[in-house]
């Protein structure tokens, strides 16, 4: 598979870097509390020879630096992914955002849904759609200021443990390929900013039903078939009642693009073809 096409775009308080591969319809990849563009490398490399994929690092993460301090706010996050847009392609794009992505992703379609074809939100945080909302929100402030007295690392295995996501063990022996070593850095590098700066704001966004309701017939709310029952898909579950839409599987759990990425490029691509049969 070739390598990609590296980019970057000047944005009001920012530097986006991104990343483009393949050719046909525009399929821009949102990237969740990691905030890198090669998180979502597995399915990008499958779906490059139907899409023109572009995958970016997110504000304040890795390669997209900012010009001054950030302002945690999901708006600034939703004009990068329009100035982004409106920079490639001057038709409808399709769009999948994950995780504080897919908050992002939800942004975009209400302040500009001329410039979505089809949004995928697979499993947004959204604990103010939930009946025990300020229980998940008082876990997310416990778990920063366990960031800030025990590090990133403790914090993260108690957020993981606490909202059911699984942490997949290291491959035997801790071999990793260099690419996947460097990825792995970024990674860590990222969660700090995203303790500091994302964990405890994005969560308490509150989506715009009747934006969302207007624009129904392009949403498609996603879970991964190993997230039932856990935090991860239960605001999809509830934004999926309030907009009367079907919740739609995934492979795998809160990050099955990374763990079935086989399987999650070929649900995607079903989904964003529907129309075209």
């Amino acid at each position: 598979m070739d390598a990609p096409s590296q980019h970057t775009l000047a944005v009001p308080g920012a530097t986006l870097y991104y990343e483009v591969r393949g050719a046909g319809p525009l399929l821009l990849l949102i990237p969740g509390g990691n905030g890198d563009a090669g998180t979502f490398d597995g399915i990008a490399e499958r779906l490059a020879d139907r899409y023109r994929v572009v995958s970016y690092d997110r504000r304040g993460f890795t390669r997209s630096p900012l010009d001054g301090p950030p302002d945690d706010r999901v708006v600034t996050d939703g004009l990068d992914a329009a100035a982004l847009l409106t920079h490639l392609t001057d038709q409808p794009a399709h769009v999948l955002g994950s995780s504080s992505g897919a908050i992002v992703a939800l942004e975009l379609l209400r302040a500009r849904p001329e410039l979505v074809r089809t949004l995928v939100a697979h499993e947004p945080p959204l604990a103010t759609l939930l009946p025990d909302a300020e229980k998940w929100l008082t876990f997310l402030d416990c778990i920063h200021q366990q960031s800030r007295s025990e590090g990133t690392s403790a914090a993260m295995a108690a957020f993981a443990k606490g909202i059911g996501l699984r942490i997949a063990p290291p491959p035997p022996g801790g071999q990793l390929p260099p690419q996947a070593v460097d990825m792995v850095r970024r990674i860590q590098r990222n969660l700090v900013f995203w303790m500091e700066h994302e964990l405890r704001q994005y969560p308490r966004y509150t989506p715009d039903l009747a934006a969302l309701r207007a624009s129904a017939d392009r949403l498609v709310l996603g879970v991964g078939r190993e997230s039932r029952g856990t935090f991860p898909a239960l605001p999809n579950a509830a934004l999926a009642k309030e907009l009367g839409l079907d919740l739609v599987e995934f492979a795998g759990d809160h990050v099955g693009y990374r763990s079935a990425p086989d399987e999650f490029a070929a649900r995607l691509d079903s989904i964003l073809t529907r129309d075209d049969r």
